[in-house]
């Protein structure tokens, strides 16, 4: 019994200095991108833009993809409930605002944590493995500053682009079946995908967006400079760094959730 209580004390104690590393990690990346101007050390925007190309504008196709066919399937796993009860019109609703309020966010989320998130930790592992994270610090450059801002920027403002195109790939996708596999008049369809779509429904979806952002960037950066071991080590953090988002997306749009649709925010 001792010894149990020893083992989950110790993984208590390291969760806990875990938290406060990646928020101290945070406060730091958001010092830079705040303060640094001020004193004299500019974000680099070359920097920022290339990985806006790398996370935005490369990841459009997979992002359009993966939320057309949901839009597809949900749309015809709906259809067949909704005949019974004499309501196939609304599988236009449906799609939509599954889309816009849940679906869209989180897979969009899902997929760049897996491309993006990936790609983030095993370059910072490769070059905290390398000593290239030392050799910043020799030089008297802030890592966070160097390697976090840029990302963190980027991907705050591209994940909810991304959003947005995968929102539109999704109701797509179910208007694709509704007007070919459910013989929906396709005037009719959009009308009925509009009408109870609300505003609400679609900046919950945004905002989703802006916090997922912060989650995946700051974990695979995080995992990034805690990466040691080698090349093994950079593929254990990578791994870690893809679970960890995933968990944590899961997590805080369960919170959002809540927040917006059961506490009437």
């Amino acid at each position: 019994m001792l010894s149990l209580l020893e083992h989950i004390g110790a993984k208590v104690e390291s969760w806990i200095k875990i938290s406060s590393e990646f928020l101290q990690l945070l406060l730091e990346t958001l010092y830079w991108i705040v303060l640094g101007p001020f004193k004299k050390r500019p974000i680099n925007f070359s920097s920022t833009i290339a990985q806006m190309v790398f996370m935005g504008l490369n990841s459009i196709v997979i992002v359009f993809f993966v939320t057309f066919f949901t839009g597809m399937v949900l749309a015809m796993q709906a259809a067949p409930q909704l005949e019974k009860m004499g309501g196939v019109i609304y599988v236009a609703s449906l799609v939509s605002i599954s889309i816009c309020r849940e679906l869209g966010p989180v897979l969009t989320a899902l997929v760049i944590a897996g491309r993006i998130g990936a790609a983030i930790t095993a370059e910072i592992g490769s070059m905290k493995v390398n000593e290239q994270i030392e050799a910043l610090d020799i030089m008297a450059i802030s890592p966070v500053r160097f390697l976090a801002v840029p990302k963190l920027l980027a991907l705050f403002l591209m994940l909810p682009c991304l959003t947005i195109i995968g929102d539109a790939a999704g109701i797509t996708g179910g208007y694709v079946i509704g007007t070919t596999s459910l013989k929906i008049n396709s005037g009719l369809y959009m009308q009925i995908a509009w009408k109870f779509l609300t505003h609400k429904d679609l900046y919950t979806g945004l905002s989703k967006a802006f916090v997922f952002a912060i989650i995946i960037t700051m974990v695979g950066v995080y995992q990034g400079l805690k990466t040691k071991g080698g090349a093994v080590g950079v593929g254990r953090a990578t791994t870690i760094s893809v679970v960890t988002s995933f968990i944590l997306i899961i997590v805080a749009d369960c919170i959002m959730t809540g927040i917006y649709f059961f506490w009437g925010v």
